[in-house]
């Protein structure tokens, strides 16, 4: 039997577990490390393109609704490029130190949304006063709301609550985090499939086939799939423009397939320079100002999980408690700093860039200081940005499948550190999952059906609080998960092995391991004089 065993064939494989990663393999460039400047400028150019979608379309929602034109769409697509640009240097350089887009967040739509539907500014008869009035009040409970993260970062509160997360709950978090955005996914690339589904199988190729046609020593097809992919599929969108393809369509299919529907490109200026209360001084209804702070709260907890997925395709150490503290509170001034230059939203991590991080194989900051450039440089010279800005939105909902999917395979990574034998663990990261769909889900169709939320009671403000936060899938998933973790047999000692804490608990503290210095210590020895605890 022994002679059986050992005459085994040489090729034959064994079945060994795969070994856990504490640093992502496979990566080519990580935070600290750069490509030559030639690749970090295509690289950072891409990332600029990419997180044009949601700026497109977050002021494509809510200006129209507020009483502007395609002239004011455009100003407030260039403030909001401006503010982005401002605040992923800010995060790169003195918050977190990963690489991540600071961008607009789909979290303040309906609060944003409570205070233009307000009965005072419906009835506005000039729609050029109105947008102002809005503006000016979503201004002010943006800035108001931006005092959460930024308490919560200075006062530490938030690295106390980070302490509590395991891996068996940062899962669920980051899993949704990318899941929980579906709706941006499909549902939009059908409304032009002629173009949206070219664009997501030239992704497809370009990302994962290419190399392996043309050798694994090319690069090239991960490096650039998206900016391939994207220029492709906008020349086919030109091309059937120009032939009359949509010419009998109907008016929102001709806006989401044709080119020229956008509106941007006449109605931007050459060259704008955003500035600080560009739409008057912002007034503040306190109310209005709780009800966004709902969504600076999900705001808060899908920005970190951003954090957490940066940190692994950046092949990093996983995030010390104190690195995204420090982070959030810049998030936090980066509301504040969308609030005084009037965007509409507030700031957030963005979810898409931190998925390319993935399809490109490069987590270098450097490439994201280079595409904070662009944004800041595409901002003030207007209808250049517009160009760019005026790609369909199916096209960007295309590249958006791929990129939120790898964003949710990184949660799934997380469960290496688990014990998936365990009917606690499966218990537990079943019913987050489940939950973190199926109530934002419920949310979404009851507002739908009645016209409000399932919480309607005689505070609108109330009701738009519980409506954010319980149609944030990573949000529902977060406080359940959390709720579970630290209530289920909790004092027994298998529990914290099973969930992973015993492995995380080393990176709780900054000086407990070497690396952290080496991927998230300030520039200029600042450490010295703000050190992470």
């Amino acid at each position: 039997m022994q002679m059986a065993e050992g005459s085994k064939a040489e090729g034959e494989d064994e079945f060994q577990p795969h070994p856990v990663k504490e640093q992502l393999p496979g990566v080519d460039y990580c935070i600290t490390s750069s490509p030559h400047w030639p690749e970090a400028i295509i690289l950072g150019f891409q990332h600029y393109v990419v997180m044009l979608g949601t700026t497109v379309i977050i002021p494509t929602i809510l200006v129209p609704q507020m009483g502007g034109g395609n002239e004011e769409k455009a100003q407030v697509i260039q403030t909001l490029l401006f503010v982005a640009g401002l605040n992923t240097l800010l995060q790169t350089l003195i918050g977190s130190r990963l690489p991540v887009v600071i961008g607009g967040s789909y979290a303040f739509i309906i609060p944003s949304l409570l205070i233009i539907f307000c009965e005072k500014y419906t009835e506005i008869i000039d729609p050029d006063v109105r947008f102002r009035e809005t503006m000016r009040a979503i201004q002010g409970a943006v800035i108001f709301a931006s005092m959460l993260p930024i308490v919560a970062g200075l006062l530490g509160l938030w690295r106390i609550v980070l302490r509590f997360l395991s891996p068996l709950t940062a899962a669920p978090l980051v899993i949704l985090t990318g899941l929980g955005l579906f709706q941006w996914g499909f549902p939009q690339l059908a409304r032009c499939v002629a173009i949206g589904l070219p664009a997501w199988f030239l992704l497809v190729f370009f990302s994962q086939h290419l190399s392996h046609i043309v050798g694994k020593k090319q690069a090239v097809g991960h490096r650039l799939a998206v900016i391939f992919s994207i220029a492709i599929a906008w020349a086919l969108a030109g091309i059937l423009t120009s032939a009359g393809a949509y010419k009998h369509s109907s008016l929102e299919t001709q806006f989401h397939c044709r080119t020229d529907r956008s509106g941007l490109i006449s109605s931007s200026a050459w060259i704008r320079f955003p500035y600080p209360f560009q739409w008057g001084r912002p007034t503040l209804n306190v109310a209005n100002g709780f009800a966004m702070m709902a969504a600076a709260f999900v705001a808060l907890i899908e920005s970190t999980g951003v954090f957490m997925v940066a940190a692994r395709y950046g092949s990093a150490t996983p995030v010390p408690p104190s690195i995204s503290n420090r982070g959030i509170s810049w998030l936090g001034i980066g509301m504040m700093l969308d609030g005084m230059f009037g965007t509409g939203t507030g700031a957030t991590a963005s979810v898409e860039n931190a998925g390319l991080l993935a399809v490109n194989r490069v987590g270098s900051r450097r490439v994201i200081q280079v595409s904070a450039g662009f944004m800041l440089l595409f901002s003030v010279l207007g209808k250049f940005g517009a160009v760019l800005a005026s790609i369909p939105l199916p096209i960007f909902a295309a590249v958006y499948c791929v990129l939120f999917a790898y964003v949710a395979s990184a949660g799934i990574g997380m469960l290496q550190f688990c014990n998936l034998n365990s009917f606690r663990t499966k218990f537990i990261i079943g019913i987050t999952l489940f939950m973190g769909l199926s109530v934002p889900q419920y949310f979404n169709e009851f507002l739908l059906v009645t016209g409000h939320g399932p919480v309607h009671t005689h505070s609108r403000v109330f009701n738009s609080m519980m409506q954010v936060i319980f149609t944030s899938p990573a949000t529902v998933a977060t406080i359940l998960g959390l709720f579970l973790d630290l209530t289920i047999e909790r004092h027994q000692h298998a529990t914290r092995l099973d969930s992973g804490r015993h492995w995380l608990e080393k990176f709780f503290s900054y000086k407990s391991d070497t690396r952290s210095e080496e991927f998230y210590a300030l520039p200029a020895n600042l450490d010295k004089y703000f050190p992470p605890v």
